[in-house]
């Protein structure tokens, strides 16, 4: 598929109106992909199988967030490596761009899965910025993982094989660059997006850019055991960000987190061994709400890393 016109195989939504509940923690309130779709295309038209209609602006520096409407694209795809459907969500800058656009892969978060990924609006913040000028363009791109902490727990289930082996396969065929530039995990995608900084690091594929918010670092087998992820301390450490903290290689990193996050702790630890180019511990919690507060300075960070 060599155009962005062919980005569409399933359905388009918009969804811009969409506020899920005000201050509720990540990953609460999951919404079917089918709830979605059916509130969905009102304001984006579809041409010849492509997306026509990309953004709203009121116009001027002065414009809100909410006045950008960001293109979003889902197609259901098939993963060999987690043997079963999943959700790939593009969200385009605006509506021309060119072929081999970088991308951004985000990650999600515990309960969470890709379409639910525009609560962090990233997207929307996307359009803005390149709209006015003050980010190169570039797409973001989900994709359904689970709640295994991007890590594979069962046998035939790898979501980190499917993003290094599979992802980079449906990129090309969409006429994106097929390889993310740079990763963005928010709450237990961010403890996934530095495990893929490190595994393409160690593929000598490293990534440009690391954005982590409100990343779900635990401090203690004890609390990490209780979720069932990983078989022993043992598979646990060797993964652990903590104890692993330069395994990004050179990857320039982003770290945001509320100062009342329950994973405060472990971030502020992660931030005093790896002096991250970007750090910031600022009022909040663990919510939906902090990090669409901090969206901005992600995106703004990302598109420094995306040329």
């Amino acid at each position: 598929m060599p155009a962005m016109s062919a980005l569409l195989a399933v359905g388009v939504i918009d969804f811009s109106t969409y506020r899920g509940k005000q201050g509720a923690a990540m990953g609460d309130g999951r919404i079917s992909r089918r709830t979605m779709l059916t509130a969905g295309a009102t304001g984006l038209a579809l041409t010849g199988g492509g997306l026509v209609s990309l953004l709203r602006s009121s116009g001027g520096g002065g414009a809100s967030p909410g006045s950008y409407l960001s293109l979003r694209g889902i197609e259901r795809v098939r993963s060999r490596a987690r043997n079963r459907d999943v959700d790939l969500v593009t969200m385009l800058p605006r509506k021309e761009v060119p072929i081999g656009l970088p991308v951004c892969l985000v990650l999600h978060g515990l309960g969470g899965d890709a379409v639910g990924t525009h609560k962090y609006g990233f997207d929307a913040r996307l359009v803005r910025e390149v709209a006015l000028g003050t980010t190169p363009p570039f797409a973001l791109v989900a994709v359904d993982g689970g709640d295994n902490y991007w890590n594979q727990v069962r046998p035939g289930d790898d979501p980190m094989a499917m993003l290094l082996d599979e992802l980079p396969v449906w990129l090309r065929e969409r006429g994106l660059a097929d390889r993310p530039f740079a990763c963005a995990g928010v709450s237990m995608g961010g403890f996934g997006a530095l495990y893929y900084a490190r595994m393409r690091a160690e593929r000598h594929q490293p990534l440009r850019a690391t954005a982590v918010a409100s990343p779900a670092l635990i401090t203690s087998w004890a609390v990490m055991r209780t979720r069932r992820i990983f078989p022993s301390r043992e598979a646990w450490e060797a993964l652990d960000p903590l104890r692993h903290p330069h395994a990004i290689g050179n990857s320039a990193l982003g770290v945001w987190c509320g100062e009342d996050d329950p994973f405060v702790t472990g971030t502020r630890r992660f931030i005093s061994m790896t002096q991250p180019k970007v750090a910031y511990i600022g009022p909040g919690g663990h919510t939906a709400d902090f990090v669409e507060g901090v969206a901005d300075d992600v995106v703004r960070f990302l598109g420094q890393h995306a040329t």
